[in-house]
Order: C-alpha cells, then sequence, then structure tokens
C-alpha cells in the first residue's frame, strides 16, 4: 500500500484510486509547523460565576462535562483544568482577561504593546437616570440594562434598605426567561459592585435584610424632575 501526501495528488493517483473507495484524509493542524508535532491544545474559555449561575449550572460543572467529553472522544487523553482569577472590577472581555491570565504568549504579546495608563483624575461618580449612564471618574461603566436598573432602584430608594424579595418583584416580571432568585440577586449586586471599581462600597449590604444606597459624597445623581417614589 502506498501512502499518499495531503497536499500533494498527482492526476495519475485520482485515476489509479478511482476505482476503490475514496480514504478519509487525515487531517493536520495549519497552524504545526514542519519539523513538530501537536501534543495537545489550550481552550481559553470566557466565562465568569454570574453568567454560568444565570445559565442554571457553575464552572465546575462545565469543568467536569468538558471533561467527560473528551473522554469518551479520545479515552487517552490527559486533561488539566485551570481556573483565570483577576481581580474584582478589572474589566474587559472575559476571555481576554482569562487569556491573560493564563499565560497566553499571544495575549501577553498583544498587552506589552499597550501603553502604561496615565493616572486619572478622580471625580466620582455620576449617575445619570435620565440618559440610563453611569460614569466613574469621567468614563462610562459598561452596566448591563439590568444592572443600571438595579442600581437605579436603590438610588432613588436612598436610604432605605431594600430586601432581596422587593428587587425581584419591581425589576423581573413572569413573562422574563430568567427571573432570579434571592441567593441569585446577591450575584447581580456583586457583579454590579465589580463594574463599580473603586466605589464598589456605594450599594451597602444590610446583612440578612438587602442593600441600601447613601448618600455619598462621590456620587451625583441626574435626574429629571421626577422625585424619588419614596419621598412623602
Amino acid at each position: 500500500m502506498s501512502i499518499v501526501a495531503l497536499d500533494r495528488v498527482s492526476p495519475s493517483t485520482v485515476t489509479a484510486a478511482s476505482n476503490t473507495a475514496p480514504a478519509t484524509p487525515a487531517r493536520r493542524l495549519q497552524a504545526v509547523p514542519a519539523g513538530t508535532e501537536a501534543r495537545g491544545f489550550a481552550l481559553y474559555v470566557g466565562l465568569d460565576e454570574f453568567k454560568a449561575l444565570d445559565a442554571g449550572t457553575d464552572l465546575s460543572h462545565v469543568v467536569e462535562q468538558l471533561k467527560g467529553l473528551l473522554a469518551q472522544l479520545v479515552p487517552a487523553a490527559e486533561t488539566y483544568a485551570s481556573v483565570a482569577l483577576a481581580p474584582i472590577g478589572s474589566g474587559g472581555r472575559d476571555v481576554d482577561v482569562v487569556r491573560l491570565a493564563l499565560q497566553d504568549p499571544a495575549a501577553l504579546a498583544k498587552h506589552r504593546q499597550v501603553d502604561e495608563p496615565t493616572s486619572k483624575v478622580r471625580t466620582g461618580v455620576v449617575v445619570d437616570i435620565s440618559r440610563k449612564r453611569v460614569t466613574l471618574d469621567g468614563e462610562t461603566a459598561a452596566l448591563t440594562y439590568k444592572e443600571f436598573e438595579l442600581l437605579q432602584y436603590l438610588v432613588l430608594r436612598e436610604g432605605r434598605t431594600i430586601d432581596r424579595h422587593e428587587i425581584i418583584s419591581a425589576l423581573w416580571s413572569a413573562a422574563d426567561d430568567e427571573v432570579p432568585n434571592e441567593r441569585t440577586i446577591d450575584v447581580h449586586v456583586r457583579r454590579l459592585r465589580s463594574k463599580l471599581g473603586d466605589y464598589e462600597d456605594i450599594v451597602r449590604t444590610v446583612r440578612g435584610v438587602g442593600y441600601r444606597f447613601d448618600r455619598h459624597a462621590d456620587v451625583a445623581i441626574r435626574q429629571a424632575t421626577t422625585p424619588s417614589p419614596d419621598f412623602f
């Protein structure tokens, strides 16, 4: 039996092989240069605890499922899982943070090309109710719609402790695809705080009750003429 190179097949070889069943060619990774062999791969997964919990799972379960799938595909394969950790409020795309945390060479090279940021002038937090926007030291915070609604709900009820059940009732309806429970509300708040960075303490925890926004020297509230719904 002769062996035909995958990238060079002569017309005569094709003619000779036409009378036999076509063989499935072995696939080779294009990124593997000549003279080397692939010994494994790294799959960088951008997935934080919040997204996993919203999907009804957790990171440990996802890892075990992926390892189980690989064991089915290739029983002899060896696996090693490593969780990427980053400081709260790091920002950026999850997968980029993971690649940097796990020392991906390409990600590290790109990161080194970025100039060190200049020191920021601290101007505090601006919660702009009318524009549905939050700025931190002059930069817009990347809040989701629900995260802003959660912060706004607390801000408009300044000084009042809001329990988790009220937050769920006010911000989610039965028609929503995912209605959180009291445990996942804590995850929503933690996610919001991480995006507030150095100003995370403007959302206060009242242990055993819920959450509260108190007047804060670093926070400015911009809104229309509508007063807080809890001011009588």
